[in-house]
């Protein structure tokens, strides 16, 4: 099969990201033709002006719609465009020089019909952006949890850069409107119709993750909230993995508690922990601020992500709520 690549980008307020995406597309170091499909969700600050001047060097689509979610505009972009494997990106990304090409050689190296690829942090982000990618992606947080290249059936693409099938996108429906969440619910569709998915490594974005830290905590709360929601959709897809950052907190809290009582060996655990961190974020960083400021990332992270995953679990298993009703910010209504 021939492969024919749409780039699916969906931007809500963004028209600065969608100048540098483009101007990364622009310097795209291969001759593989490919459309760029931008969906401007009901914005108030348009991105219409900054597409039309990429239009002479670059195929591009713009369209422009209600507000649905990320999730929904995704698929109204994939019904419009005209090839026939669909690259979806966020509009906070920006692409090294050989993307396309790394996604296109593994890809005739070993087809499957739905990808992901990692992200990077660019030199030229900030240092608050920097150590929010350590602790986003660093196996040693819970960057870890959602798979490996060893692990090709099982590993759970995310939507910043994710690329499917016309045929695996036509037969899940796509995107639900359950956000954030809506990539491994549709990662965890496409196993059950028999399609695969695998980590293209080389595959990666640079991904500004344009948050502050009160953003960041508000993010990942979400995410522990809709694990649990997923869980319950998908129950065989369960794994304790997924209590991990609850238990860190809990067994955090316990720690100090103990210091009351002399009892010291957990809470020199955690600054173990903390001290690996470190270390890790600086090798990879080279930078102490960085460093310093992933330990903080972290700590948001496991915080925001445990008591979200917490408050889920006793409102739907032990309260026996409907998710929908009780979290109506993780689900945008259908249209």
């Amino acid at each position: 099969m021939q492969l024919k690549y749409s780039f699916i980008i969906p931007v809500y307020n963004r028209p600065d990201e969608v100048d540098e995406l483009l101007l990364s597309f622009k310097n795209l170091t291969t001759n593989i033709p490919f459309e760029i499909v931008i969906v401007e969700d009901g914005s108030n600050l348009s991105s219409e002006a900054v597409v039309n001047t990429y239009k002479k060097d670059l195929d591009i689509q713009y369209l422009y719609k209600d507000n649905s979610g990320p999730g929904d505009s995704r698929n109204y972009g994939m019904k419009a465009a005209k090839g026939n494997y669909y690259i979806v990106l966020d509009s906070d990304c920006i692409l090294p020089s050989n993307y396309l090409y790394k996604v296109q050689e593994s890809l005739l190296e070993n087809y499957v019909d739905c990808f992901g690829g990692p992200d990077a942090a660019h030199s030229s982000f900030s240092n608050i952006q920097k150590a929010i990618n350590f602790s986003m992606t660093s196996v040693l947080t819970t960057g870890g949890i959602r798979g490996n290249k060893a692990s090709i059936d099982k590993f759970q693409p995310r939507s910043f850069n994710m690329g499917i099938s016309k045929e695996a996108f036509l037969k899940t429906g796509g995107f639900g409107r359950i956000h954030p969440g809506e990539d491994p619910d549709l990662s965890i569709r496409l196993w059950k119709n028999g399609f695969q998915t695998k980590l293209i490594n080389e595959a990666f974005v640079y991904h500004k993750r344009r948050i502050s830290w009160s953003k960041f905590y508000i993010q990942v709360k979400k995410f522990g909230l809709v694990r649990p929601i997923l869980n319950t959709w998908h129950p065989e897809t369960r794994k304790v993995t997924y209590w991990f950052p609850t238990i860190f907190v809990l067994g955090f809290l316990i720690s100090i508690l103990l210091l009351f009582f002399k009892i010291n060996w957990p809470i020199f655990l955690y600054a173990f922990y903390f001290f690996v961190l470190f270390i890790s974020a600086l090798f990879s960083s080279k930078s102490l601020t960085v460093s310093i400021l992933a330990l903080l990332a972290v700590c948001i992270q496991f915080w925001g992500y445990g008591l979200g995953f917490l408050k889920s679990i006793f409102v739907i298993k032990v309260l026996n709520k409907n998710p929908e009703e009780q979290f109506p910010d993780l689900f945008f209504k259908a249209k």
